[in-house]
């Protein structure tokens, strides 16, 4: 191939270019030196003229301080992008993973087709899992692109985490999106094939006209966010119909042996048997028969499954992840005020009249819906009680009995565990299809409500001094409602309330979901405490533990997994607070809010808090909430009601063990699912030495301060970061952190060390735009002597005296490149691709007959102090730069040597993962570049130089 192998220079088009696999002798796939993959180059050697190249040595005109090593060093670190390491997609992502969420990683490896479910609890990051998962096999070339699907309201923060987390830039396929996407697709071209990585609305794509291009043409992986959402018993109207076409989608995608699948969801089994055997059949059909009961059945689904609670991984190779400490829970209760009590008396009395009519099957039905709509929103707000009376429901349109128990269960119930959650926060409305009378009373009970609003209302006053209470302790309460019309009323009210101590805003399913996440950020930007008002449009996927710490559940939800989704916005990893608090809110007295209580709530927290376990309610129990709601309905009297309870104590009691005992079985499972046994000892080793190559979170803070203060900038510490005034930048640095630009007023920036920082701000991690863009500075700089010192943070050359060393001592920045070659998967093409590393090697004494130290010894000179400057330093830099060429060989054996421990490296983690090995490579490219050298000469007790 002309002599040109992956890894080698060569010069073109008036620059150096690093030479790309996949280059041949009539093509060269080139990156330009120092740049990114996003800046790669194709050139014909026919056409353009290419010859070999060599990065230049620094010379004696270079000069500056010692510093300059380390600012060097850490710049080079800045700006790999792909370690030569077996993780190889760890330099290019912004987040440094737990320990524990490399397990998913690891189980992916050992697979030639990936396929797997992703279980763990709320809170312990499933969508870090997947995106390691992701981006290793973007890096290591296993893929070339991958779709996301998931629900609209979580498409943003898919993009937003890929792209802030992982550095892939995902497009949105949404309704709204698509045909702006589609006019920049030449004719012929799938705008999935244009578009290497997307996220998808899954209700959008899985109509059958859609479904079959995006099966035709969808990348090699696909991640499928909440996918027990996906899966269900056959067709159906409704929310049954719904999730067989979502179920069809992802079977035929599935169907493609050689496609990468990941399905995500902390419920994978909702309580129907049936439907986790179809989840887990996507990743093998065989699984869909698998006997779980068995242990040789539970290990088959193990090699791809993970599954892990809290206490699973608090403490995992002894590495501690801060979760909070304690979830606080507390109930409280309300009791109607006597207007409140005989409004709700009086549309009892007409729920009842309603329910007891002969005008036909369908019709009763349709009655019953819209009555318990009613009730339940009479027990949630004055205002989503008015709303309801006043507006049609959707059952009041159902043609037969199916659709309208499929409707109702839609408007009224939320104890389905698979249903998407957009759509649900709607007032449910009631019966529009009544005689003229009755909407005259409809009417003048919806007045009666709109009355109630404010001060009547016991409910709002006890939420309203809770909110009080949270806030005086430190805690911003995050509100969860279950209308939107109940929302947007205690929002109001809590803002009065406050009288301006706290922030108030609202965020419900009226927003588009990229105005949602616009809302909350224009809440979370401002200082000062704050409150969020939210319907369960937010009770999923979104992350808000960065700046809330406690919720409110201003309405029950009847379904005990909502409560823990809701709660799981907060109590995940990440959260800063130690104790998080939950406080459950219901009416003692508004006859709804006790028989959810008791028949569900409690009984799920109580199995939570003894198995640990998550377990959705058993199928039976929506039967009987029904039985319990319909007497309610139907008897008009205290003893009635009574009697009807009694009735059922059994089948409460059943449901019980029943659900006790799935919890039980589940508990006992988790155990395989877990992973514990994995062996991450030697991968423990390897992440900690691919750590040290890349720098510290710490590295890069010093490395910021450090540059900013060298240019004049003025740098303050604060508690979580530093302060940074940019008036002496140089203008092009300034313009790239969004300081300002020529003739604009110099911005302060701030730098925060954990993320997320607000659009402004930068983040103190290597792969934060501000970061690279101060190291771009730093190397563009160092290589460009011509330009004044104040604007060259770092020089290649320096000459310093020390009492740190005895002998004169010289200390090299050498930068090394690798061609890497991976197994390849289902007899493909191995992947190959160039990597680069930086290293420091010193030597004592001579040139001539130089004593080589350790790496160790080599790295510790750049904390000794300086203790005098040399005058004149020239000589000294030139003696070793005239002695380059006899030290590069050694240099190029170290190289020779780092590619052989790389490659032991890879083998080590393929052996612990049982991953393929065969075919496995890494060779040094000859000719390593040496960026900086550094002279430490010895003081003398006289000041002198030895």
């Amino acid at each position: 191939m002309s002599g040109y192998a992956p890894g080698t220079l060569v010069a073109a088009r008036g620059r150096d270019w690093v030479v790309l696999p996949g280059s041949s002798a009539e093509f060269l796939k080139l990156r330009p030196l120092g740049g990114d993959d996003e800046t790669v180059a194709g050139i014909f050697p026919e056409y353009e003229t290419v010859t070999a190249a060599t990065f230049p040595p620094p010379t004696s005109a270079d000069l500056g301080s010692a510093v300059s090593a380390g600012l060097l060093r850490t710049a080079l670190r800045v700006g790999f992008r792909a370690s030569a390491g077996p993780l190889r997609s760890l330099a290019g992502i912004s987040v440094e993973p737990r320990h524990y969420q490399l397990v998913p990683l690891l189980l992916a490896m050992r697979q030639e087709t990936v396929r797997l479910l992703i279980a763990d609890d709320v809170g312990i990051g499933k969508t870090i899992e997947t995106g390691l998962i992701a981006a290793e096999m973007l890096a290591q070339g296993e893929t070339e692109g991958l779709a996301v699907l998931c629900s609209p309201a979580l498409a943003e923060q898919w993009q937003a985490e890929l792209r802030d987390k992982f550095g892939i830039e995902a497009e949105l396929v949404l309704p709204s999106t698509v045909n702006r996407l589609a006019r920049d697709v030449p004719f012929g071209e799938s705008l999935f094939t244009r578009y290497k990585n997307v996220v998808i609305s899954t209700d959008y794509i899985k109509s059958e006209t859609r479904r079959e291009h995006f099966v035709k043409h969808a990348p090699d992986l696909i991640i499928v966010d909440e996918a027990h959402t996906c899966v269900g018993d056959g067709g159906g109207m409704g929310d049954k119909a719904q999730k067989q076409l979502r179920y069809e989608l992802l079977r035929k995608l599935a169907a493609r042996e050689d496609r990468h699948l990941i399905l995500v969801t902390a419920t994978p089994h909702s309580g129907k048997e049936h439907s986790f055997r179809n989840l887990i059949g996507l990743l093998d059909p065989t699984l869909a028969d698998v006997d779980l009961e068995s242990s040789k059945g539970r290990d088959r689904l193990a090699r791809h499954m993970v599954q892990r609670r809290r206490p699973d991984i608090r403490k995992f190779l002894d590495e501690e992840t801060p979760f909070p400490k304690e979830r606080e829970t507390q109930e409280v209760a309300y009791r109607l005020t006597p207007e409140y009590a005989a409004f709700r008396d009086s549309v009892l009395e007409y729920a009842r009249e309603s329910v007891l009519t002969d005008e036909g099957e369908l019709r009763k039905r349709v009655r019953w819906w819209s009555a318990l709509a009613l009730l339940r929103a009479v027990a949630s707000s004055p205002r989503a009680a008015a709303e309801t009376l006043e507006r049609r429901a959707s059952v009041a349109g159902a043609e037969d009995l199916a659709e309208a128990e499929t409707l109702g269960r839609q408007s009224v119930l939320d104890l389905s565990d698979d249903e998407a959650l957009e759509g649900i926060d709607v007032t449910p409305g009631g019966d529009a299809d009544v005689p003229q009378s009755e909407r005259a009373r409809l009417r003048a009970l919806a007045a009666q409500a709109k009355a109630l609003e404010g001060k009547p209302d016991a409910k709002l006053a006890l939420v309203l001094k809770r909110v009080k209470a949270l806030l005086m302790e430190g805690y911003d309460p995050i509100v969860f409602c279950r209308f939107i019309d109940t929302a947007e009323y205690v929002a109001e009210y809590l803002y009065k309330g406050l009288g301006g101590k706290a922030e108030v805003k609202a965020v419900t399913g009226v927003l588009p979901p990229v105005e949602r996440i616009k809302r909350i950020e224009e809440l979370t930007d401002k200082e000062g405490r704050r409150v969020l008002v939210a319907t369960d449009c937010l009770s999923e996927g979104v992350n808000l533990q960065e700046h809330f710490q406690a919720v409110v559940h201003y309405d029950l939800a009847w379904n005990p997994t909502r409560h823990e989704q809701r709660e799981g916005r907060v109590d995940r990893f990440g959260q800063r607070y130690d104790i998080v608090r939950a406080i459950t809110v219901y009416g003692q007295d508004n006859g709804i809010d006790g028989i959810v209580l008791d028949v569900l709530i409690r009984k799920y927290q109580a199995i939570r808090k003894t198995t640990g376990v998550l377990v959705a309610v058993p199928q039976k129990g929506e039967g009987i909430v029904r039985a319990l709601l319909d007497g309610l309905l139907l008897k008009s009297d205290d003893k009635a009601q009574l009697e009807l309870a009694l009735d059922l104590t059994a089948q409460v009691d059943e449901l019980h063990r029943e659900w006790h005992k799935a919890s039980e079985r589940e508990s006992k499972q988790l155990t395989k699912f877990a992973h514990s046994g994995v062996q991450l000892d030697e991968v423990r080793e390897e992440l900690n030495e691919i750590r040290a190559a890349l720098g510290s979170h710490a590295d890069v803070e010093g490395f910021v301060r450090d540059v900013l203060t060298a240019l004049g900038a003025g740098v303050t510490p604060t508690s979580d970061g530093l302060e940074t005034a940019t008036g002496q930048l140089p203008l092009g640095l300034r313009h790239a952190l969004g300081a300002g630009g020529a003739g604009d007023k110099p911005k302060d920036v701030t730098f925060r060390r954990v993320p997320p920082g607000k659009r402004s701000e930068g983040v103190l991690i290597r792969t934060d735009p501000k970061v690279s863009a101060i190291a771009e500075h730093v190397l563009d700089t160092a290589l460009e002597p011509s330009l004044p010192g104040r604007d060259r943070p770092a020089s290649r050359c320096g000459v310093v005296r020390t009492w740190g060393v005895e002998t004169r001592t010289t200390l090299l920045l050498v930068r090394y490149r690798f061609h890497v070659t991976l197994p390849a998967r289902r007899g493909g093409k191995p992947p190959s691709m160039v990597a680069e590393d930086a290293r420091l090697m010193a030597f004592r004494g001579s040139p001539s007959a130089p004593e080589w130290l350790s790496e160790e010894d080599a790295a510790r000179l750049l904390d000794v102090s300086v203790d005098g400057n040399v005058d004149p330093p020239k000589v000294h830099i030139e003696r070793v730069l005239a002695a380059l060429p006899a030290i590069q060989p050694t240099l190029d054996e170290r190289g020779d040597a780092l590619a052989l421990r790389l490659k032991e490296s890879h083998q080590r983690v393929r052996t612990a993962v049982g991953a393929i090995r065969r075919g496995l490579d890494v060779v040094h490219q000859p000719h390593a570049d040496v960026l900086g050298l550094y002279i430490y000469l010895p003081m003398t007790q006289t000041g002198g130089v030895q």
